[in-house]
Parts: C-alpha cells; structure tokens; sequence
C-alpha cells in the first residue's frame, strides 16, 4: 500500500478510499471563446485536462472509481459533431481503470437527448431518468441526483416535464429570453433555462434511499451537476428547487456532503445544519498547460480533496471533535 498523500499521511491515517473528481469539461473541436460574463473558455484543450486526470488517477495506488459531474461536451459543438464528440470524451474517461458514474447537465442535453445520452454514459435508467445511487464500502453511500428532472431541455418538447418546465419558468422568469436574469432579484435569479428541478417521484426515492441509509448508519455524499446551497454558488447556478431537496435531507443526519459542478468558478460553503457542499472548478476554464481535477480521500469524519492545479485542495470535517 502506498502512503496516502497531504493529511493522510502527516496523521498517519490511510482512507477508507480515494475516488476522482471532474467536472464542466465542455469538450468542443471548435475555437476557443467566452462565457456571457466573457470568461475564457479552452474548449478544445479540456479534453486534455480529462487525459491528465485519467492518468493521475491511474498512476494513484488505492482510487476506487471517479465522478464526472456533467456537461461533458459544449452547447456550441456543431450538433452533426454531437455524437461523434461525446463519444470521444467517455472513450478518454473509458481509460480509465475503475468504474465512472456520471450525471448529466445542461451542455450534455444541448447536445443529444435523454435516451441516446444516458446509454453512452452508462447511467443507470428507468424511463430515461438519470438519478441513482452506489455503496463503495459499508460505510458510505452516494446518491446522484438528476437536476434536469424537471427541464426544459432534453425531454422531448412535448413532454409532461418540459410542459411544467416551461410553465414554471413562464411564471418565474417574464423575459423573453429565459436564460436571462434580468430583472430577477435574490435566488429568484437561478429561474434560468439552462437549470432544471427535482421532480416529486425523485424526491420521494430520496427521501426513501436518505431513511435506508440511516437504518444501515451509512454516511451520504449527495452529487448532482447543480449546486444545492446559495453559500457555495451563484445565485443563477442553483437548482430550482434546492430548498425543498435540502428540506429532504435536512430530516435525516446521515447527509455529510453536497458535491456539485456548473458554477465554473467553484466554491465551498458549510451550511447551518452542519453539512458541507462543494462546487468543482471547471476543466473548461483551465488555459493551455493548467488543469482542474483531483481525488477525494474519504475517512470516518471527513472528506479530503486534493485538487490539482486550479482545483482548490479542500478539508472538509464533518463530525471532528470541536476542541
């Protein structure tokens, strides 16, 4: 057994396990550009920064498996590239040498629908819904939530969910163009077209997935590609309904971290009952010879990101002994 790296081994103390992290690539074979706030955006070099990451995450001894945590490919591929390009990114994540699981997000669904996208990705589905759940070991449970559930995109357009989608977005955002926020104060700003909500069946199969792990005392680690706190975002970032998700699991104690993509920037928060959310920086923002990924040691009290590069290293203590 190798030493683990950072905390771990200044304590002495090995993880349970280790798993990787990636989020945002938004591989494009199209130019570099900016976001709507004229950020920086390397789409072709991000497919290179999931190469790195696939084989740093090789090269470490004890890595279980890895999350993507969404938007794989870019809404500005040419759509006759769309397949063509979501293929090549699962083929890069497909080197790597443990299982993936992988959420979907709004750049995904710009690109293919549901039911070609959720079969490349290996997502396991019922009627073409993209949340579920894994147990690495007896101690932990991950739960992946589907934060398109409700959407306006990637169902088909006449589909109850984009119905009530777009009614919702109808009575929350009155510009013409509903990506905008203009206009919208506070978190009313996340009524966006390329954020979606947790539809009432998934909250009940939380609810029930949230009171099975507090019977078998497993620890949770919630993952969906939009953030669930405003402390650790934007507020055009959030899910719809992130307040009635955390209403969910706020009934139970068993949920110790919130990982989530889509704010490009990252960010970290501990909300006031105690649990931690984290937001991943974006490969796709990572200049030529940068990158943004890391690994995740999970011990019994706290979850250790060791981020590459541009991707903060992160501590985050849950149940540690206040001194």
């Amino acid at each position: 057994m190798g030493s683990a790296n950072g905390l771990a081994s200044a304590q002495g103390e090995q993880p349970l396990f280790s798993f990787g992290v990636i989020s945002d690539i938004q591989y494009a074979d199209i130019p570099d550009g900016r976001s709507f706030i004229g950020v920086p955006r390397y789409y072709q070099h991000s497919i290179h920064v999931l190469q790195r990451a696939v084989h740093k995450w090789n090269n470490h001894q004890n890595l279980e498996f890895a999350i993507n945590f969404g938007d794989i490919v870019d809404g500005f591929c040419p759509k006759d590239q769309s397949l063509s390009a979501v293929t090549k990114v699962v083929n890069d994540f497909g080197k790597f040498k443990g299982p993936i699981y992988h959420m979907i997000g709004n750049h995904c669904l710009y690109n293919l629908p549901r039911d070609k996208l959720l079969p490349l990705l290996k997502i396991p589905s019922i009627n073409s819904h993209a949340y579920y759940d894994f147990s690495p070991c007896q101690e932990y449970r991950f739960v992946v939530l589907d934060g398109y559930d409700i959407s306006a995109i990637g169902w088909p357009q006449d589909h109850p969910k984009t119905l009530e989608a777009l009614k919702f977005l109808g009575e929350k955002n009155p510009n013409k163009e509903k990506n905008s926020p203009e206009g919208l104060m506070g978190f009313e700003r996340r009524f966006l077209m390329f954020n979606g909500a947790v539809g009432k069946e998934q909250l009940e199969w939380l609810d029930g997935v949230l009171q099975d792990a507090t019977k078998v005392n497993q620890k949770v680690v919630v993952c969906c590609h939009l953030p669930l706190c405003p402390g650790a975002t934007s507020k055009e970032a959030l899910l719809w309904n992130y307040d009635e998700v955390m209403g969910v699991i706020y009934r139970y104690n068993c949920v110790k971290i919130c990982l989530a993509g889509h704010d490009h920037k990252g960010g970290h928060s501990i909300d006031a009952h105690g649990i931690h959310h984290r937001v991943f920086e974006a490969a796709l923002e990572c200049p030529p010879g940068t990158d943004a990924f890391g690994h995740i040691d999970v011990y019994d009290n706290r979850l250790s990101l060791r981020g590459t590069d541009r991707m903060q290293s992160t501590d985050m203590c849950f149940d540690c002994k206040k001194a």
